[in-house]
């Protein structure tokens, strides 16, 4: 028996499986203590069950997935319009700091799933999926790249990334917190903040950016907030769309067209918006808040539609492969953790708190390395530097860099099959 979705139906569907998710969450200790997301438990528990029916022959499942790749670029593109490089200018010093380690941590896990992806016989692309795309990239990134890697040759793709983004989360979360606290206890630092349950004035005093403005009352979201966000996305969309054609035409990388995801140029055109006429002040301004809500809406449905259509079954002929290099990925997250970031970002206690959460955000997204955080500034005190600069880095700056570099490796991926 084949059960099949219209496309209206497949949204609804994956609506529910999102808050199945959310409950088992809210029940289970486990979930709640590495972080992983509501889709991921609601999307991975139906892809079970199918994968059960489908294996005993009682019915296999067909869903309409038009609407997946419309909500991943209301997620993605989204990045972009909370792109304020004002913003971003705050985090000074540690903010271009956190970019670089980010960066060169980005170009060593792409290295690192194709040299293990050549020496296990596994195809290179594979070798990709489980680099940065889904390591720094997490489930997001996964399912967007998971119909590039399909064009491309690597067939279930997509499957493949949601395996290894959920292993990424899961060991991300188990590193972050003992590496920190190690770090703190091994060179006896100390929270620069001696009282607890200071307020967000404390990091403005710490960036010296406390200009003794007052805070705003804070307005009421209407829906005209939200029409304004969904407007600047979906044309950044439109107007990508073509841009990413006029970059596929006119520009190479290695000596092949140079091929971005429709997001990546989304992303662009809506970041160079909001830096310029829609700048804050402005009357075509948009409201963050606004933004953030549409941009997760986009990420939950987007994500539970994309697991609730893998099929495990894709999974047996590449699990040894990727378990040698996600293994590899993670001792590598360790050492880079441990000794890179925390030299780099200055040996203090900020450092140590970063490189707790570098482990979630390296091998799974920016929430994961907040709960990092969480944990270890619970029971050291606090760290307004690392929570200022993290999600900053977590929230434009790396899918852009992660995109570019991405892009690159691809084409050398291709090279070597």
């Amino acid at each position: 028996m084949n059960i099949s979705f219209n496309v209206m139906q497949t949204v609804g569907f994956a609506i529910i499986v999102f808050y199945i998710g959310k409950f088992i969450r809210s029940k289970v200790q486990f979930f709640q203590t590495f972080c992983v997301p509501a889709p991921v438990i609601g999307g991975f528990l139906f892809a079970i069950i199918r994968f059960l029916l489908q294996l005993s022959g009682v019915c296999t499942f067909e869903f309409d997935q038009t609407l997946k790749d419309p909500f991943m670029m209301v997620f993605f593109t989204s990045i972009g319009v909370g792109a304020d490089l004002d913003t971003l200018k705050k985090g000074g010093k540690g903010f271009i700091l956190f970019v670089l380690v980010s960066t060169v941590l980005v170009i060593f896990q792409d290295v690192i799933g194709l040299v293990l992806a050549k020496a296990t016989g596994a195809d290179s692309l594979l070798g990709l999926i489980c680099g940065s795309v889904t390591m720094v990239g997490g489930h997001g990134s996964a399912g967007a790249w998971g119909t590039t890697f399909e064009e491309e040759g690597l067939v279930n793709a997509s499957t493949f990334g949601m395996a290894a983004a959920t292993f990424g989360v899961i060991m991300g979360s188990l590193i972050g917190g003992p590496i920190g606290s190690t770090l703190i206890r091994k060179h006896n630092l100390a929270s620069p903040i001696e009282k607890m349950g200071e307020d967000i004035d404390v990091l403005e005093n710490l960036e010296k950016n406390n200009s003794g403005e007052n805070y705003k009352k804070v307005v009421p979201l209407e829906a005209l907030d939200f029409i304004k966000v969904l407007g600047l996305i979906f044309v950044s969309v439109g107007l990508g769309a073509i841009l990413q054609v006029f970059i596929k035409e006119h520009v190479t990388v290695l000596g092949k067209p140079l091929s971005l995801p429709a997001y990546v140029t989304s992303m662009i055109l809506a970041g160079i918006f909001v830096n310029t006429i829609g700048k804050k002040g402005s009357k075509w301004a948009v409201d963050d808040r606004a933004n953030s809500i549409c941009g997760d809406v986009g990420l939950n449905v987007f994500l539970v539609m994309a697991l609730i259509d893998i099929n495990l079954l894709d999974l047996k002929e590449v699990a040894g492969s990727m378990l040698v290099i996600l293994f590899a990925q993670t001792i590598f997250m360790a050492f880079y953790a441990y000794f890179i970031n925390f030299w780099v970002m200055g040996r203090n206690y900020d450092a140590a708190v970063l490189s707790g959460g570098i482990c979630g955000f390296g091998m799974g997204a920016t929430y994961n390395a907040l709960a990092n955080m969480d944990s270890i500034t619970e029971r050291f005190g606090p760290s307004p530097k690392a929570y200022f600069i993290l999600p900053m880095v977590g929230a434009f700056a790396i899918d852009i860099i992660n995109s570019f570099f991405i892009t690159i490796f691809l084409n050398v991926a291709q090279t070597l099959r």
